[in-house]
């Protein structure tokens, strides 16, 4: 099995499950996690088929996944080379324990050298008719791919920079609105609203939804946005943290046990600069 082939298998192996657990979605119990996001027996269901798919490729694979409950140093990511494999079961449970909803998608990411170069995206509903979408990406090659083709770029006058309900506006919203921007508020799933800042979704979802030209975030945790920042890196995309700085990925970051970035930008380069230079102001 290829990193390519892993792709296509769990495609295979994850649509039928999330299928079986959508149609029983009101029975299924939720509970609270301390972080106040959602956990359900399916993010647990989805996460060992997708680590028992990277344990047939790889053995011995350095994993970070969510919902692995770790509370201490990772100490098998210190040890590592760089190669390891980040993974988000369900992104978006908040979304996909609503029947009625899509925005919800599984997600890897291959890191290698400490650096994402590989990474698969699968939106279960999110096409029209509530179709799967498949993402991925390869950064060496330069490319992304829709459903197995080359994908089509993003570009809006959206910008991705959620808040929680009842929070002030931040000073840049009144910047991003002067210069013709719309902001995203509402909290769904961050990976693809990173997906729409890489590619066009427009005419493939139902109703269609914008793409964006920036995300920005604070406080991301790793396994919602490195699937996201490789899908940038492939698409020629530029990202830093909001002081302008390469986003500190390595051994000292990724071995806690819930990593996460203080801050997280990404989009055209000449996008990234000017909203950096408004946050500045």
């Amino acid at each position: 099995m290829t990193v390519t082939s892993l792709w296509g298998t769990l495609e295979a192996r994850l649509l039928p499950v999330f299928a079986e657990y959508r149609s029983r979605i009101a029975e299924l119990p939720v509970e609270v996690k301390p972080d106040r996001t959602l956990l359900t027996e399916a993010d647990v269901a989805v996460q060992k088929l997708i680590i028992d798919a990277l344990r047939e490729l790889e053995g011995d694979a350095v994993i970070i996944a969510e919902e692995d409950e770790r509370a201490g140093v990772r100490a098998e990511v210190a040890a590592s080379s760089g190669r390891v494999w980040v993974v988000d079961p369900i992104d978006g449970t908040a979304e996909f324990v609503r029947a009625e909803r899509t925005e919800f998608c599984s997600v890897v990411c291959l890191l290698e050298d400490w650096a994402p170069v590989a990474a698969f995206v699968l939106a279960p509903e999110l096409g029209a008719g509530r179709t799967p979408l498949v993402v991925t990406a390869d950064v060496r090659r330069g490319q992304v791919e829709l459903n197995g083709k080359p994908a089509g770029a993003a570009s809006t006058r959206w910008i991705s920079a959620t808040r929680s309900a009842g929070d002030p506006p931040r000073p840049f919203d009144a910047a991003a609105e002067r210069e013709g921007y719309r902001l995203k508020l509402r909290t769904t799933s961050q990976t693809l609203d990173m997906v729409r800042t890489v590619v066009d979704l427009a005419d493939r979802t139902d109703p269609p939804a914008p793409g964006f030209d920036l995300f920005w975030r604070r406080d991301q945790k790793v396994w919602d946005g490195l699937a996201g920042l490789c899908l940038g890196a492939a698409a020629g995309l530029h990202s830093s943290d909001e002081s302008g700085e390469p986003l500190p990925l390595g051994p000292e970051l990724l071995s806690r046990a819930e990593p996460v970035f203080e801050s997280t930008v990404m989009g055209r380069r000449e996008t990234v600069e000017w909203f950096l230079e408004v946050t500045r102001g």
